[in-house]
């Protein structure tokens, strides 16, 4: 009998197709509307392999019922949406999709920190919106890019590949991490420095940690009245690392520039939440990695571990 896998979003067919020649593969009829947590449940019971979306909450509860599963491959290279340590107890193998995603979630970083700083989003809606009635002297004027400080939270292979990019704007690096990189320092020109003195320094505060106990609201109240009144705050890593109170609190207050968010707390983002309401939030839904080759290379690393794990191999990238 063939080992069954279960995929949680549809994907295209052929990506797929490797799998199927070799398994028996069920796969969620919807790309746009997630798998219920009945039929997720249901599925976890009884199959042999699960590929997962971060969107996805594989949790203690849901892996009780797991008396089959070998393998959970999630199509990210984050992985707090699994309970990793029950997966351990369970011996169910854990594995995300790291590096293929680093140089373009690098790109949407810049991109998102160049439109936040000079204004894109509310320039681009007057105009759509007819408020463009002639040249002002400080008309829709932002802040610059070019020449400014740039404060790195997270220096992995992601802030790496921001610094890169930022020394293109000949722009100072800060960077606070966990632990001290002298390595990086020295090849990308980068300075390290404590937290608070990062977001005293500033002009514009870039966040790539992954999203831990330790790095939970991080950004808060304390945090954001430490920047400068004209800095902006760019989140592209994980919702919850940033306070969103507080947040909304500081751009509406104005004791912060502007913000631009690629994660939020809960995703999908509320329509009707109030960082939405606010001209100085540049907002995207969680794109960082959302170029068509990279989530393509990214879907055939899923493919491989889990083929790699139902014929008996050793697979990349395993997290737990």
């Amino acid at each position: 009998m063939k080992p069954t896998i279960f995929i949680t979003r549809k994907l295209p067919d052929e990506l797929v197709a490797p799998l199927k020649e070799k398994f028996t593969v069920r796969m969620w009829d919807s790309e746009e509307v997630a798998v219920t947590k009945a039929v997720l449940r249901e599925e976890i019971a009884q199959v042999d392999a699960l590929w997962t979306m971060l969107t996805d909450a594989i949790d203690r509860d849901m892996l009780e019922s797991a008396t089959h599963l070998k393998v959970i491959s999630n199509l990210a290279v984050g992985f707090n949406n699994i309970d990793l340590e029950a997966a351990k107890e369970k011996g169910i193998i854990v594995t995300n999709t790291p590096d293929v995603l680093t140089e373009t979630t690098a790109d949407l970083a810049v991109g998102l920190l160049l439109a936040t700083a000079r204004r894109f989003n509310s320039a681009e809606k007057d105009l759509r919106q007819g408020g463009w009635l002639s040249w002002t002297p400080m008309g829709f004027t932002g802040m610059d890019i070019h020449g400014t400080t740039v404060g790195i939270i997270g220096m992995g292979r992601i802030g790496e590949a921001v610094a890169r990019r930022a020394k293109g704007f000949n722009i100072r690096v800060l960077y606070h991490n966990r632990n001290r990189k002298l390595e990086t320092e020295e090849k990308y020109d980068v300075e390290y420095v404590e937290l608070d003195d990062l977001l005293k320094q500033a002009d514009h505060v870039v966040i790539l940690v992954p999203f831990t106990a330790e790095t939970k609201g991080m950004i808060g109240e304390r945090e954001l009245s430490l920047m400068k009144k004209t800095a902006t705050l760019i989140s592209v890593s994980r919702g919850g690392i940033v306070d969103e109170v507080a947040l909304y609190d500081a751009l509406k207050n104005e004791t912060i520039f502007a913000a631009g968010l690629d994660v939020f707390e809960t995703e999908p983002i509320p329509l009707r939440h109030p960082l939405l309401t606010l001209p100085n939030v540049t907002a995207v839904p969680h794109i960082g990695s959302a170029s068509v080759q990279t989530r393509r290379t990214m879907m055939k690393l899923n493919v491989e571990a889990i083929t790699d794990v139902l014929e008996g191999r050793e697979p990349k990238n395993q997290v737990n």
